[in-house]
């Protein structure tokens, strides 16, 4: 089993080998304890081996035992087109691809492959997932698209491929690579036009002004806001898409000092939240609920200098957020860290850090990391507080780490859209 292991972490799918830290945690062990059953002798205990090889998802007829028959083995063609799935948690299916699955590639089936992805995504990072989305675009999507295989539903497969090149755009973006997500969002907007499903162009929109505000151009977030809310005002109500568009709008007035603008803006935004929907809500667009209208209104207060009212909002990001949102959370809990830093409450401040070190070991987020840096940044000058040195020694350590596995993950990476 350690020969089949270190097999697959070498495999030339990944690009490059796949550390032992990562593939440990899929299977409940530390590196060292990894690295001993790679290079020692065989395993003989069965219960060990055949725990392995279902987190695994080794076809049984490449195994040298049999699998009980209290739980169903794994076929040996797989009908999802999955090149990564959930078993619980963030584990990973890592054996999708390597067991030679048949590909099924119609527009329904590639739902099933974005809410995998979306939901890896949530625990993992887009550090993580952004090379296999991007893989999945060109060798699932790209050869329907332009290799004359639309043999069912074009609009659909045009529909599928948008969505997840606007995925891709939200994983670039969590990796660090703002340039290629907008790239994606861009060729997203111009498949949509195809597919032709309005609630999933809204959301491009959205997106785009989300990067927008990350670029520091509010002006321009802004306007992509402001077609979103165009275009839906062509069709029936989309209150979630429409409140998510307002929000985009209230955090451009925050970041321009326009406090009456952004707070009107973030009632009007929760008023619209509690309306009922005309029509069902897009497949291929993520949910925008009470929890993701709490985050954004947290960043604008913040930015706004309402402290305790974005505290409010943070504690109810937490409060809202079911434990395996690992990313957002951590996004609510570090609005909260800089809250109570600036209310002079640094140990406070320091023990809601170490959560979200402790929850984000495997995260793999840029985002994440940079708001890290600069949480350092607003310790240092409470260094004298020995609750806060000791905790920066623990942030110093964890940035190394975590920094050097960011740097792995986007070495060589995918740099442009391709052919998606």
């Amino acid at each position: 089993m350690g020969r089949v292991i270190a097999a697959y972490r070498a495999h030339p799918y990944h690009g490059r080998p796949i550390p032992q830290e990562i593939v440990g945690g899929w299977v409940g062990l530390t590196q060292a304890q990894l690295s001993r059953i790679e290079n020692g002798p065989p395993i003989k205990d069965l219960d060990k081996l055949i725990q392995w090889a279902r987190v695994l998802r080794i076809p049984p007829h490449l195994l040298w035992f049999k699998l009980p028959e209290d739980q169903p083995s794994v076929p040996t063609q797989r009908a999802e087109p999955l090149p990564m799935q959930l078993l619980s948690g963030a584990n990973l299916e890592p054996f999708a691809f390597v067991a030679g699955a048949s590909q099924p590639a119609n527009g329904h089936n590639h739902v099933a492959a974005m809410q995998s992805f979306r939901a890896a995504d949530r625990q993992v990072g887009g550090g993580h997932l952004y090379a296999t989305v991007v893989k999945y675009l060109h060798t699932e999507m790209a050869p329907r698209l332009f290799g004359g295989e639309l043999d069912g539903d074009a609009q659909l497969v045009f529909t599928a491929a948008a969505a997840l090149t606007e995925m891709a755009g939200w994983m670039a973006h969590d990796a660090g690579r703002d340039m290629a997500a907008w790239q994606h969002f861009a060729r997203s907007l111009d498949l949509v036009k195809v597919g032709g499903d309005r609630q999933l162009g809204v959301h491009v929109l959205a997106s785009m002004s989300h990067l927008a505000h990350h670029a520091g151009r509010p002006d321009e977030a802004i306007t992509y806001a402001q077609r979103g809310r165009d275009s839906l005002s062509s069709g029936p109500p989309q209150p979630e898409l429409e409140a998510r568009l307002l929000a985009m709008q209230a955090r451009g007035f925050a970041a321009l000092r326009r406090a009456d603008d952004c707070t009107q803006l973030l009632h009007q935004a929760e008023r619209v939240l509690t309306l009922p929907h005309a029509e069902q809500p897009s497949p291929w667009v993520s949910r925008f609920d009470e929890a993701s209208l709490a985050s954004e209104a947290a960043r604008c207060l913040r930015q706004l200098g309402d402290l305790s009212e974005a505290q409010r909002q943070a504690e109810r990001i937490l409060a809202l957020r079911p434990g395996d949102h690992t990313r957002s959370r951590a996004f609510g809990q570090l609005i909260l860290v800089t809250v109570l830093i600036a209310h002079g409450r640094p140990d406070e401040a320091c023990a809601v850090a170490q959560e979200v070190l402790d929850a984000t070991q495997q995260l793999g987020s840029y985002l994440v990391i940079q708001q890290l840096l600069d949480l350092k940044q607003l310790l240092e000058p409470h260094r004298g507080n020995k609750v806060v040195a000791d905790f920066l020694l623990c942030l110093d350590e964890a940035l190394r780490e975590r920094l050097w596995l960011y740097e792995w993950l986007t070495k060589d990476g995918p740099a442009t859209v391709g052919a998606q």
